[in-house]
């Protein structure tokens, strides 16, 4: 089982993951999308692809593009497609 959580609240939690890099992928049906917020900020990755982010908010605190994914990663990533990740601050134990 891995949990991700931030400022005391579970944001996503699933018995089954993606591994890539040493950041867990959580599956988009195991995320609690009431923590998430839409940020226009985006990165590449030279074989993932496009990342996209959301900023987590949880009682009122802001955690800016602190989860992402890629809406339509390249063929090496494609298991990772419909997965979120976490990082800033986000403890994410297995």
């Amino acid at each position: 089982m891995a949990k991700a959580v931030w400022n005391g609240q579970t944001l996503a939690e699933s018995e089954t993951y993606e591994t890539v890099e040493g950041s867990i992928y959580f599956p988009d049906e195991s995320v609690k999308r009431e923590f998430f917020k839409a940020s226009s900020t985006t990165s590449n990755c030279t074989w993932k692809g496009q990342a996209r982010y959301y900023t987590l908010v949880v009682d009122g605190q802001e955690n800016p593009d602190a989860a992402w994914y890629y809406p339509d990663p390249k063929p090496a990533a494609r298991a990772v497609k419909h997965h979120v990740a976490f990082w800033r601050g986000v403890e994410i134990t297995t």
